[in-house]
């Protein structure tokens, strides 16, 4: 077995390998990015063109015909080198002939035009332009009154997109219809359709921006994949009524996986779409999705169901607890304005059982929740105020948490901050919340001596009034604060001596703490210029001091509703309370010290490094902590520091190191690197540790293999296991959490990508295998899993 020097010789190793091959990659162009280095959500790509050839027709487009107006409102134009008339109303064109009307341009080598019935046929390379088409074609004829032209043997190429094809006959009915015969449409090349649908008949509407074909086969590489009587597809962005590309997949928890989805436009400002979902291994699922948009209103109402679930069963015998055969999920988000300062948010989840996400999620990472949110709020807003009312509520969604770990409920929930300056720079203000919490009742001991246990329950009043006199200048800062922190409760179904919940420490149902804050935030900032490389560079130097005092109160005697001990950070050096929630409040005779320098490039005003250390000094014991944890007599806190190089716009490193002289350990340490190179490519190496908690080594990136070809791969390493065998006690057999690799190819009308993964889908540490194929034909839509979204949370600048 690898020793843990090997191991991370190894992690170095794989590291430097995948690194060096982003820089290869670089090596082949230095495009400039499309995803600055850093952001950690890069933009969608859009769908491209960049690799189809011109279309030959745009060789004879005018780009100065007008693309609005009323056709027949504008005077007819004719004209050619040579014009001749066998009588007085039959007029024949030759040399450059061609008729103009609007944005009608019709041009041949020949044309015979009749002046009494404007009836017109063409001879010899036929050019046809309008606001919204071009054709060539062998011959046409038609009538210019009614602004109607039949030509035979037909090229096109749509103007409003990249929609192009051939026809037999295309018949133009107006200036927004044409009618084709033995025709077909494609967004490839036309010398190299790789896709395309060849229809008996076919028409392309403008106006609702839809062709309609009848008797339709589908050809991939001018090979037939499947007929159908009768479709619809799109010309443009604009949303039609449809069945949309199926969602295909396969996983060892499923099956085979088809999704297909239909889209209903019912109105401008509302849609819906129904998603019939068919699993081989559980059975048919029927979702849909409904979206809405009003003047003050938006939001979306989601749901899936599945009315037997075929291997519930077995799922419940395999982890001994109950699964519904019936299986459900539903979430409504809405966002409403009532008025310019007031307003309605609601985002309501629900499952039916804890292991749905797990089975069903049609995110690939949905399986990592816990715990599922609801809340609702009115909201308000002021200039110097911020109010709200409403409650959270949640549910748990990690089958292996028992249910007394369910958080409170939250209802109602009311919140009120207020900060307005007077009297000059001083400013007065207040931070406020009142919350009723509420918990169901749960069966707790142990197996055989269960009992039904209430939980503690109540409501909390919480309130924070100051004053600040903050002094800002570019130089200093200055920014005293002094205010009273005062909370009380009113609890319900405090346990009695003999009950497994009975804590001695709660006896009173109305106990209450308050206590004085007072701190002072203070620094300086140093500026010096100097040259480096012939550029001009500036220096920060920024010291900065923060003293916290807060006189101890002992608050055993408070309950812990939904509090909990922030992890320590650099930033957590400058608050005045370590924990998240009103239930503690810590006490402190503090100073923390910091100093933070800065290189700032004159020329582009970019920050290319910043580093920082810190330190909180205590001169007082942290007596104030969470129920079971003792108090620490600590001197000093952790030292924090934090490194940020940007050497170019490609590279950035990232470093983060915390560590205890009191135990002369590394608490954290956190290593990322990220490269980016060419236009899209991008590699990340990222190392994370946390005393007691994780150990874990992350490769990723997307490599451009050449043009069309990208190499998209990760691999997360934890180097220690939660779970460790009695072979291994210390936890060091690592294991990996996630890896996957895959490959995209795009041209000019078709791309696929596909992907193999392997990860660990639940707590238990099982692990799915899967493999994701996903094929879109270009500006009609994809066929198979999306993975846009996951690939890019599981790789940092993907786009």
């Amino acid at each position: 077995m690898p020793t843990r020097s090997a191991l991370r010789q190894q992690r170095l190793l794989a590291a430097a390998i995948f690194l060096a091959l982003g820089s290869l990659a670089h090596a082949k162009g230095d495009d400039a990015p499309n995803c600055p280095v850093g952001v950690f959500k890069c933009p969608t790509k859009p769908v491209s063109w960049e690799m189809c050839t011109k279309s030959d027709l745009l060789d004879f487009y005018v780009a100065d015909l007008p693309t609005t107006g009323d056709r027949s409102s504008v005077p007819r134009d004719a004209s050619a080198l040579k014009v001749t008339s066998p009588d007085k109303t039959r007029y024949v064109l030759e040399g450059q002939a061609q008729i103009k009307q609007l944005d009608l341009l019709l041009r041949a080598d020949r044309i015979t035009y009749d002046t009494e019935t404007t009836d017109y046929s063409t001879e010899g390379h036929v050019r046809f332009q309008d606001r919204a088409m071009l054709m060539s074609a062998e011959r046409a004829q038609g009538n210019a009154d009614l602004d109607r032209c039949t030509l035979e043997g037909v090229q096109y190429q749509l103007l409003s997109s990249r929609g192009n094809g051939v026809a037999q006959v295309a018949v133009m009915e107006d200036p927004d219809r044409t009618h084709l015969t033995g025709a077909r449409y494609s967004t490839c090349d036309l010398g190299n359709q790789q896709w395309a649908f060849a229809a008996r008949e076919m028409v392309l509407d403008r106006v609702e921006g839809v062709g309609r074909a009848r008797n339709v086969t589908f050809r991939v590489l001018n090979v037939p994949v499947f007929w159908l009587p009768y479709l619809r597809f799109p010309l443009d962005d604009r949303r039609i009524t449809g069945f949309l590309a199926p969602t295909i997949g396969y996983g060892s928890r499923r099956g085979l996986d088809v999704t297909l989805p239909y889209y209903l436009n019912l109105a401008p400002n509302y849609d819906a779409t129904l998603l019939p979902r068919f699993m081989s291994q559980r059975g048919f699922m029927f979702g849909g999705e409904f979206r809405y948009l009003t003047d003050s209103s938006k939001g979306e109402f989601n749901f899936d169901y599945i009315p037997k679930d075929d291997m519930a069963a077995d799922e419940a015998r395999d982890y001994d607890q109950r699964v519904p055969d019936s299986r459900w999920w539903y979430r409504w988000r809405n966002s409403t304005s009532l008025n310019a300062n007031w307003g309605v948010g609601i985002d309501v989840n629900r499952v039916s059982d804890s292991r749905y996400f797990e089975d069903f999620g049609r995110g690939l990472y949905s399986s990592a929740i816990s715990f599922l949110q609801s809340t609702a709020y009115l909201n308000g807003r002021g200039s110097w105020w911020n109010a709200s009312i409403g409650g959270d509520d949640y549910q748990i969604t990690d089958p292996t948490l028992p249910d007394q770990y369910q958080p409170y409920r939250r209802l109602p929930r009311a919140t009120f901050t207020a900060e307005k300056a007077f009297l000059g720079d001083l400013t007065g203000g207040v931070e406020s919340e009142y919350v009723a919490f509420g918990k169901s009742s749960f069966w707790s001991g142990p197996e055989d001596q269960r009992i039904r246990t209430r939980p503690l329950e109540g409501q909390r009043l919480d309130l924070f009034p100051y004053l600040a006199y903050p002094i800002e200048t570019s130089a200093y800062f200055i920014r005293p604060q002094i205010g009273y922190r005062y909370t009380t409760y009113s609890l319900d179904h405090l346990a009695k001596p003999g009950d497994p919940q009975y804590n001695p420490l709660l006896r009173d149902r109305d106990p209450s703490r308050g206590t004085p804050i007072f701190s002072l935030d203070t620094g300086l900032i140093f500026e010096r210029e100097f040259t480096f490389r012939d550029a001009g560079w500036t220096q920060t130097l920024e010291p900065r001091a923060y003293y916290l005092r807060v006189p101890y109160r002992d608050q055993d005697d408070l309950p812990v509703f939904d509090t909990q001990e922030v992890p320590f950070t650099f930033g957590q050096m400058f608050r005045s309370n370590r924990f998240v929630g009103a239930d503690r409040q810590m006490d402190a005779n503090n100073l923390s010290l910091a100093l933070t320098t800065r290189f700032l490039e004159d020329a582009t005003g970019a920050e290319r490094l910043s580093a920082s250390i810190g330190q909180i000094r205590y001169f007082d014991d942290q007596r104030v902590q969470l129920p079971g944890r003792p108090p620490t007599d600590w001197s000093g806190s952790t030292y924090a520091a934090e490194i940020d190089v940007r050497p170019s716009d490609r590279w950035r490193l990232v470093l983060n190191q915390q560590w205890n002289p009191n135990t002369d350990r590394t608490d954290l340490s956190m290593v990322t690197v990220q490269n980016r190179f060419g236009s899209e490519g991008v590699v990340n190496f990222s190392y994370r540790y946390r005393r007691d908690f994780l150990e874990q080594v992350d490769l990723s990136g997307l490599v451009p293999l050449s043009p069309g070809w990208r190499l998209i791969a990760r691999w997360n390493y934890a180097l220690n296991n939660p779970n460790p065998n009695p072979a291994d006690p210390k936890g060091y057999d690592g294991r990996t959490l996630e890896r996957f690799v895959g490959v995209e190819h795009d041209t000019c009308c078709v791309s696929w990508r596909l992907l193999v993964r392997d990860w660990i889908r639940n707590i238990e540490g099982e692990r799915d295998k899967a493999i994701y194929f996903e094929l879109e034909f270009k500006g009609v839509g994809s066929i198979g899993q999306k993975t846009d979204d996951f690939l890019r949370r599981g790789i940092l600048g993907f786009q």
